[in-house]
């Protein structure tokens, strides 16, 4: 068993090595460049950069982020599931009630966005 985790050991000891040896070969043979204000700014495509680097998202761009992570995850398990779906309800009857239970707790957040009015696209 020592064995399979000496491959992973030697890949690991060889993905170290290349990434120092870039990062030191890039020190050795490149040029230090001079810093002045000019190269320190956000680059604007040649416009003056104005107002603050960071800005404030909305609370609605987050609860938007919820609503796609909602569907996207409901999407990831439930295909799968529903193509197994007729071999796996012989081995596990409860199967039916695990996935109605898992779209339950969907509903409970697809319901929260709702009332949150995140589906208001204003």
């Amino acid at each position: 068993m020592t064995q399979q985790y000496a491959y992973v050991l030697l890949q690991l000891g060889a993905a170290i090595v290349i990434a120092a040896g870039a990062l030191i070969t890039s020190l050795i043979l490149g040029k230090r460049g001079s810093r002045n204000r000019a190269k320190d700014t956000a680059y604007e495509c040649g416009m003056e950069p104005r107002g603050a680097a960071s800005s404030r998202f909305s609370v609605k761009f987050y609860l938007i982020a919820m609503l796609f992570i909602l569907f996207d995850i409901e999407v990831v398990f439930l295909y799968p599931w529903a193509v197994g779906f007729r071999d796996g309800l012989a081995e596990n009857p409860m199967m039916l009630w695990t996935m109605l239970a898992f779209l339950g707790i969907l509903i409970v957040g697809f319901i929260y966005e709702w009332r949150k009015g995140a589906l208001d696209w204003k």
